[in-house]
């Protein structure tokens, strides 16, 4: 047994009108593995196929959950396993509002989600083989990593902090400072 689209679309029009299905507070039975996989760039797979249609991956998208390292998608009903490459979302731009520690950095999603950087929705920046990777939380667990365009401009508004007698290079976001790295690294 899979979760099936109809099965989808009706958790998501139940939750229609007030916002997005409450996935946190389902917790129905396993039911296996899907082949369907979301790359690193933000590409879904069914059965090795990309999944060229924007409001199905849109759909999937509101009924992901994340528990531990693993991702699922779930119903009222049925819960199955997908594979995450790295992060299930893609931050592909970003709006500043604001200067200072009151700047706000919103940032929108390839799947139509927008989240404001803030203590709820903390900003990440990981070294992987010598990049960064820097991520941003989207909802409950599932964070959109920052693609590289955005993480450059990102950069282009980050400043200088000193945090417990360190120097830290980073952004603010709604009055929370987020380290994107020591500014001893930068030199």
């Amino acid at each position: 047994m899979s979760v099936s689209a109809e099965s989808i679309a009706s958790a998501v029009k139940a939750a229609k009108g007030r916002g997005l299905p409450p996935v946190d507070k389902w917790n129905p039975p396993f039911c296996g593995d899907l082949d369907m996989r979301i790359a690193r760039d933000g590409t879904w797979f069914y059965l090795g196929t990309p999944i060229g249609r924007a409001p199905l991956v849109r759909l999937f998208s509101t009924v992901l959950k994340r528990e531990g390292d693993k991702y699922f998608l779930v119903t009222p009903v049925e819960k199955v396993g997908i594979t995450v490459d790295d992060a299930p979302f893609l931050a592909v731009d970003f709006e500043v509002e604001g200067d200072g520690p009151a700047q706000k950095l919103t940032f929108q999603t390839s799947v139509g989600d927008t989240v404001t950087a803030d203590a709820d929705h903390p900003i990440r920046v990981e070294t992987r083989d010598g990049e960064p990777a820097p991520y941003v939380e989207v909802r409950a667990g599932l964070e959109a990593l920052i693609d590289r365009k955005s993480f450059f401009r990102l950069v282009d508004h980050g400043v200088t902090e000193e945090i417990d007698g360190e120097d830290v290079f980073g952004v603010w976001s709604a009055d929370t400072f987020f380290e994107i790295a020591k500014a001893t690294d930068l030199a």
